[in-house]
């Protein structure tokens, strides 16, 4: 749990349990995007108004256990690659009253130009924070 330079905690809510009871993989995917986008957003100085915006190329995650409603899962957050225009994000999903690991997720953002959508160097304050945040 050390190896995450990021932390957020994020409730579970009721909808989120499928017809198994456990939350959904989709779930999942939600906690990793919004993990990373408030992090961008907060930490990174990043407008996702702005010229450019980052596309999701690749995603994963693998399941380690499960979780439901009403479990608090806290995500952690590092960068495991930086190039150019991309970004490799590492997430740690784990249940927040026992810190069990849950899954483990990688996120992958190439920066485009919001009207061309052509790959665009990762710059300035974001690129400084990315950066503190490389595993």
């Amino acid at each position: 749990m050390n190896d995450y330079h990021y932390w957020r905690s994020i409730p579970s809510r009721w909808n989120d349990n499928d017809s198994y009871g456990h939350l959904n993989n989709v779930v999942h995917y939600e906690m990793v995007d919004s993990t990373v986008n408030t992090w961008l957003v907060e930490k990174a100085s990043f407008d996702p108004r702005g010229p450019r915006i980052g596309m999701c190329v690749e995603s994963r995650c693998v399941y380690k256990a499960e979780a439901s409603f009403p479990d608090v899962i806290r995500v952690g957050l590092r960068i495991g690659k930086l190039g150019t225009s991309s970004v490799r994000y590492e997430l740690g999903l784990f249940r927040d009253h026992d810190d069990v690991l849950i899954a483990e997720a990688e996120f992958t953002h190439v920066f485009v130009d919001r009207v061309t959508r052509r790959p665009t160097p990762i710059e300035g304050r974001t690129r400084a924070a990315m950066e503190a945040m490389l595993a």
